[in-house]
């Protein structure tokens, strides 16, 4: 076979198998035969002269040939993307498809919204958008750009500050007519809390005071739940106490549905923070996607924007020459 049976296609099939570990995976992604998937690889072997992948009955994965084959087919899709990018942008209409991942409740109540937005500024523009809660691996999963609460780890991936997110203890006026309004943090021990079973340390309430002093009270209860939105269904139900983020339940405090509880008292804030593959931050629709987004998000109550980082003295002050 020549090497000009090398095609885009055959390589984007290679790449997608390699990242996945699984033909079945790619052939639902690419919505073709698991055969064409074979076929691809099988003739993209033959084209280059050497195995690229070592199938076993589990498991697919890259030859030392194929890691640095991998590598560089990486790259040249990405300027054949970054290549169409431009010449759509002379006339002025960025197009193609954006995959994000999200935190569940936050992309149901707010990044959907978003994005209708985006959609309407730039139609040509498609969106995959994927709720979950878990940490997925973005490479693997052929996503752009993810969006998550709380500490990140994961150095291998441009990070984007989002801002703080703040968060109250709340309830339903009913529970609390009920069982009576705490006074203070130790009171909470003897109220029920609707807990996140997918947060760690939720057992536990770590409070500061209008004094600066900090408590920490045990916080218990029947229900856990390991979705903010069930969580919010919860609360409104009357099941108990919890600590919930202001973008979740403001819409309820508002209309009188849920009430803050221990105003007094402050919990610590969480970090919201998007996630992009590096590979794909160049491209010019997740370039757009990423800037409005920063821009938008800071504009939900109860999201402090990121302070921008201060300029070293003497920096940006110098007349050109």
């Amino acid at each position: 076979m020549d090497r000009s049976d090398v095609t885009l296609e055959r390589m984007r099939t290679f790449v997608r198998v390699a990242e996945r570990g699984s033909l079945s995976a790619v052939a639902r992604e690419l919505d073709i035969g698991q055969s064409t998937v074979t076929r691809h690889l099988r003739e993209l072997e033959e084209a280059v002269g050497v195995p690229l992948l070592s199938r076993t009955t589990r498991r697919v994965t890259m030859t030392d040939e194929g890691s640095r084959y991998y590598a560089d087919s990486v790259q040249i899709l990405r300027l054949v993307e970054q290549a169409g990018d431009e010449a759509r942008g002379t006339r002025g209409a960025p197009a193609g498809t954006i995959r994000i991942s999200c935190t569940a409740a936050f992309g149901v109540l707010h990044a959907s919204r978003l994005i209708f937005a985006f959609q309407d500024r730039y139609p040509d523009i498609g969106v995959d958008l994927s709720l979950t809660d878990e940490r997925v691996d973005l490479v693997r999963e052929g996503v752009d750009i993810a969006l998550r609460l709380g500490p990140l780890t994961d150095s291998s991936m441009k990070l984007r500050a989002l801002g703080q997110c703040h968060r109250l203890l709340v309830a339903a006026p009913d529970y609390l007519a009920a069982r009576g309004r705490p006074a203070v943090p130790s009171d909470l021990s003897s109220h029920e809390g609707v807990r996140m079973s997918n947060v760690a340390g939720s057992d536990t309430l770590a409070l500061q005071g209008p004094d600066g002093e900090r408590h920490v009270v045990p916080f218990t209860g029947r229900f856990r739940v390991d979705h903010g939105l069930a969580a919010r269904e919860a609360l409104v139900a009357g099941r108990g106490i919890a600590p919930a983020h202001q973008w979740l339940v403001g819409d309820l405090l508002a209309a009188g549905r849920l009430e803050a509880i221990l105003p007094g008292y402050s919990l610590p804030r969480v970090p919201l923070s998007m996630l992009i593959v590096p590979e794909r931050a160049g491209i010019a629709r997740v370039r757009l996607l990423v800037e409005f987004l920063a821009e938008e998000i800071g504009g939900i109550p109860g999201i402090d924007k990121p302070r921008p980082e201060r300029q070293p003295a003497g920096l940006g002050s110098a007349k050109r020459p």
